[in-house]
């Protein structure tokens, strides 16, 4: 949301790598949200597992770029994250909605 009002220039460097951030960050949002709601949340296991996922997300990224297969371990990485992320979110409903 700030980043839709800020409007942030983003070096051309990082453009390959945002969107794939951007989907690990929200995976590690989504995470913590579930722990928070299962009464495990702990603020140090989110803030080095968002991190991580940041990282671990754009270095793979970042390797297959490096050996050509750039857009094939981009796609990957989405695939795993999104389907974390949607397994969260069910976890999640099925929390707030007891169903």
């Amino acid at each position: 949301m700030v980043g839709l009002v800020v409007r942030p220039v983003v070096p051309t460097v990082v453009e390959p790598y945002l969107p794939i951030a951007v989907v690990a960050a929200l995976d590690a949002v989504f995470g913590g949200l579930r722990a928070m709601l299962d009464g495990i949340f702990d603020d140090k296991v989110f803030v080095v597992s968002f991190l991580s996922n940041v990282v671990v997300a754009a270095l793979i990224v970042f390797l297959g770029d490096k050996l050509g297969v750039g857009s094939q371990l981009s796609t990957g990485v989405v695939v795993v994250l999104g389907i974390r992320i949607f397994s969260n979110a069910a976890a999640i409903r099925r929390h707030v909605f007891r169903a």
